[in-house]
């Protein structure tokens, strides 16, 4: 007894050590575009981008592959960010009025972004909260204080990092006031600070401007104001010129002023000012000489900074997305960005994973989208601080995105950075309320200012019945697979030259004459009968409408029987897009005539017995369901089930603690008829000598349907062997295990010398996943061999199933294929295969997001995706050895002497809505947006009134 005990002690060991080095789970990277993003910053010295968000996220960006990431503790929205010139460190303001300093920190070689200090003004006893709430903040050029202008009109200077107030040096309202001539100080109040710059030349001076338009400028050695400049409107920015001789200011009523800086106060009328545009409602707008460009965004504008340096941009932070304008190339076209794209230009209505691209289909994706992107700069992405150490990507992988335009977005998700690669529009196919003619980038001939739409981001959809439902394609041939929210499933091929052809449309009846049903929902989309010229990339070449025209909810395409099998809601159908011909259609609909017939002693046979029994029929019958010709499979039919919520067999058995009864479920369940899944797989069904093709179906309502293929003989359709349903578990996956209990590989990966022959010399297994347990049987003989209940005491039910090879992190030539599984309590589990035991589970996400879990996709290795925002995928990874994740450095830029020549500008204030930036001879301008930006309080809505402008430059 004790050598049993030390033995089972040592296996079970050796089984921990193993998922070491098999197992650990982390979230790795967020890709897309941040949600909800409050605030900008930039570090000339450091070239690294920094956005706060709502939420309270911090995200930095440089180079590609350079991205770090911080969350502040409380539940407040960054509102300003900060860099500390020619320094690793910034500072976040929050709305609740709160200070952080943050710092990029080297360990062990890769840079880490930290928070190092926190930091709220307190005012006197008894002051109001006014005093204190801060509007304005300047990082000094000396990269040693923090000037903080507030609501109450002072500013208060603290030394950092450590947040040490210097209150002998804090510049009061009563200090302004005093030395304000006191006829422009009786005619208005001062109100807030509304913007701190400092003199490029001087950096002892800096210039206060105020809420109602006064502008002082400060001298902090002396200690004392130098220059008073009494401007007349609502002061919304202030800027410096780059030699210090002017102050540019722009005003609520559209105008922007130049300032002369001298020793003497100036007089209002010596203000030199201009209104260019008026009241005129337009974005952001370019000026250069005689050329203009207003540039026209589809959301609101949070802020924006030009980057002087070659390639020189102006780099915008939109609502929704990022966008670069390069400002050296005649057009001003935009700069492709690297990362920061927006992935939800489009909203996301699903996604597919492809591992292991082969290198001539990713070759010829990339041409057809090269020709998709002749309209961007051919300047580099300016933004490139930071050293990206991550290993080159061991292998080629493309995430697919559906949406609800009828576009498929190809990405790059081999690394760490999500990168576009090509869009596929299905909407040429269907006539559509769109008018070809309406191109929103050209503005009317003689349209003052010109606009020009810029950005990706189009929230708005032509035809919502356009939207992608679910997507297959297969890397080896180059065949796609979309299908849709009307019920169209398109088949497409990649063809490297711009094709024109007619699409026809083959009708499918999934009702199959049923009566008494009426469809309610929307009408099919029209498909266009004239020719269409399709672009290179992948072409529509057969077309599958199903009728009623539901959402198709399953999809699959096996290229080597050029099938595609399809479902709803209502049945499903398999269409040979060789022949383009219909070769099974099945109505799943009508469960309640069953289910009356069944009787509720019917729930409690063993699944055992009513797949044995169905097996049986169908050797018996050995007929096809429909005439083919000699390409065509016949089919064999057969409906089984899967026990799941069978009280009498389940009392009956011993379950482990950590297994549960599961219960029955009611045959009231609507879409019960509603397909989960299809899955092709060459086993055996008629006997254990023959393996042949086949077909699997299952559905909401716990049934499982296999259809034998077969491809040379025509024979005649006979009755359908039908068994009833025994269960009411969705059905969710089907894997089918070959003689060694590895998966069968997929559809010519074996032909392709990527997969080795499946074993077809032992008996295979059948796999089915139910949302409650997961139960194998031998084929095809249908005998139970195993089964593995999910853990339920909270309720936990499976959501999204797929199979995985762990490889193991000690030894290359080691690793076990898993069955990757997310419940609905948002928690990942890795089951065994073919053992069906648990192996590891981790909590990945709230259980309270629902379209997270539903939205979760996972990879061939071990690692998934799913949706945190509508623009943001975070990626996670359950294997050791496939792990994608940022690995970068940020080095502290060198420091250079004191020449006012070479220092960097200091940082600006966060701007609300219009702003106008001098640079070189470049003019960058705004007058009041159509959709406004964030107002001071970022966790508000609001706007401003029309006409404001204002200043920005380097």
């Amino acid at each position: 007894g004790r050598m049993k005990r030390l033995r089972r002690h040592g296996h079970e060991s050796q089984r921990d050590r193993l998922k070491q080095e098999l197992f650990q789970f982390n979230k790795t990277v967020e890709h897309g575009f941040p949600h909800q993003p409050s605030a900008l910053g930039y570090s000339p010295s450091l070239q690294l981008l920094a956005i706060g968000t709502r939420s309270g996220a911090i995200k930095l960006y440089g180079a590609p592959g350079v991205e770090f990431m911080g969350l502040h503790d409380e539940n407040a929205a960054v509102t300003q960010v900060h860099f500390l010139p020619r320094q690793v460190e910034l500072v976040t303001l929050l709305d609740d009025n709160s200070l952080h300093m943050w710092t990029l920190r080297a360990h062990k070689g890769l840079s880490e972004l930290l928070e190092i200090g926190r930091f709220t003004l307190t005012g006197p006893p008894g002051a109001p909260p006014s005093v204190t709430r801060v509007t304005a903040v300047l990082a000094h050029s000396s990269g040693e204080l923090l000037l903080l202008g507030t609501e109450g009109g002072h500013v208060f200077i603290v030394e950092v990092p450590g947040f040490r107030e210097l209150e002998e040096r804090n510049i009061s309202l009563d200090q302004i006031s005093s030395s304000v001539p006191n006829d422009y100080i009786g005619r208005r109040n001062l109100e807030h600070v509304e913007a701190l710059q400092e003199n490029p030349v001087n950096p002892n001076q800096v210039v206060i401007g105020y809420g109602r338009g006064l502008m002082v400028i400060w001298d902090l050695k002396k200690r004392c104001a130098v220059q008073h400049i009494p401007a007349t409107q609502q002061l919304e920015s202030v800027w410096w010129t780059e030699d210090g001789s002017y102050i540019l200011s722009s005003h609520s009523d559209g105008s922007y002023c130049r300032w002369m800086v001298g020793e003497e106060d100036m007089n209002e009328e010596e203000e030199k000012s201009d209104i260019p545009y008026g009241h005129f409602p337009f974005h952001i707008i370019l000026i250069h000489g005689k050329t203009h460009v207003a540039l026209d965004f589809t959301s609101r504008i949070i802020d924006f900074f030009v980057i002087r340096e070659d390639p020189s941009a102006l780099v915008v932070l939109v609502e929704e997305e990022l966008v670069a304008i390069d400002l050296q190339t005649e057009g001003w076209p935009v700069i492709q960005a690297p990362y920061l794209v927006p992935l939800h230009s489009s909203a996301i209505t699903c996604s597919h994973h492809i591992s292991v691209i082969p290198l001539k289909l990713w070759e010829r994706i990339i041409a057809a989208g090269h020709l998709q992107n002749t309209h961007y700069s051919k300047k580099p992405w300016p933004i490139t601080g930071g050293q990206n150490l991550a290993p080159d990507p061991p292998q080629r992988d493309l995430l697919l995105t559906g949406h609800e335009d009828g576009t498929v977005h190809f990405w790059d998700a081999s690394g760490v950075c999500l990168y576009p690669l090509y869009k596929l529009s299905t909407a040429g196919v269907f006539h559509t309320d769109a008018d070809p003619n309406d191109n929103m980038n050209q503005g009317t001939e003689g349209e003052w200012p010109p606009f020009r739409k810029v950005g990706c981001f189009d929230p708005y959809s032509d035809d919502p019945r356009l939207g992608i439902q679910k997507i297959h394609l297969c890397k080896y041939s180059g065949y796609l697979t979309v299908a849709g929210t009307a019920g169209q499933i398109l088949v497409l091929e990649l063809n490297d030259e711009a094709a024109e052809q007619t699409v026809e449309a083959k009708v499918v009846d999934l009702l199959q004459g049923q009566e008494g049903f009426r469809w309610k929902g929307h009408t099919q989309l029209d498909v266009r009968e004239e020719p269409v010229l399709f672009p290179p990339g992948f072409q529509p070449f057969a077309l599958v409408q199903c009728q009623p025209p539901a959402v198709v909810t399953a999809l699959t395409l096996h290229s080597e029987w050029k099938l595609v099998a399809f479902g709803t809601s209502h049945g499903f159908g398999v269409y040979d897009y060789q022949q383009k011909n219909s070769v099974l259609i099945k109505c799943t609909l009508n469960p309640s005539d069953q289910l009356a017939m069944e009787g509720p002693l019917s729930r409690v046979k063993s699944i055992k017995k009513s797949l044995r029994q169905s097996f049986r029929r169908i050797r018996r019958s050995r007929v096809s369901l429909r005439n083919r010709v000699m390409h065509a499979p016949s089919l064999y039919c057969l409906k089984c089930s899967i026990l799941s919520n069978l009280h009498c067999c389940l009392a009956e058995m011993e379950l482990a603690p950590v297994q549960r009864k599961i219960e029955a479920r009611s045959s009231d369940d609507s879409f019960t008829g509603l397909v989960r899944m299809l899955y092709f797989a060459d086993t055996f069904l008629s006997d254990s000598s023959h393996h042949t093709p086949s077909l699997w179906a299952g559905t909401n309502g716990g049934c499982v349907f296999a259809y034998m293929l077969r491809f040379p003989p025509v024979e005649h359709r006979a009755d359908e062997p039908e068994i009833q349903l025994m269960h009411r578990a969705p059905v969710v996956g089907i894997v089918v295990l070959d003689g060694r209990g590895t998966p069968l590989p997929e559809p010519l990966e074996v032909a392709h010398d990527l997969a080795r022959s499946p074993d077809m010399q032992g008996s295979h297994h059948l796999l089915v996943i139910s949302e409650e347990q997961f139960k194998v049987f031998t084929l095809p003989k249908v005998s139970a061999k195993m089964k593995l209940k999910l853990t339920a005491v909270d309720g936990s039910r499976v959501r999204r199933v797929g199979v995985a090879w762990f490889g193991s992190s000690r030894s290359e030539d080691y690793g076990e294929n898993g069955l990757l599984v997310l419940t609905n309590q948002g928690d990942v589990h890795v089951v065994s295969l073919p053992a069906v035991k648990m192996q590891v589970h981790y909590p990945c996400i709230r259980r309270e997001d629902v379209s997270g879990i539903a939205s979760c996709v996972f990879t061939k290795h071990g690692q998934g995706f799913y949706l945190i925002s509508p623009s943001e995928f975070e990626r996670f990874s359950l294997s050791t050895r496939h792990l994608v994740e940022p690995r970068c450095l940020v080095e502290p830029p060198p420091q250079s002497g004191t020449s006012t020549q070479h220092r960097p500008r200091p940082a600006y204030r966060y701007a609300h809505s219009e702003m106008l930036f001098y640079y070189g001879s470049y003019y960058i301008l705004t007058v009041f947006m159509r959709l406004s930006s964030l107002p001071r309080n970022a966790s508000q809505d609001g706007g401003h009134d029309a006409g404001k402008v204002f200043f920005r430059g380097l």
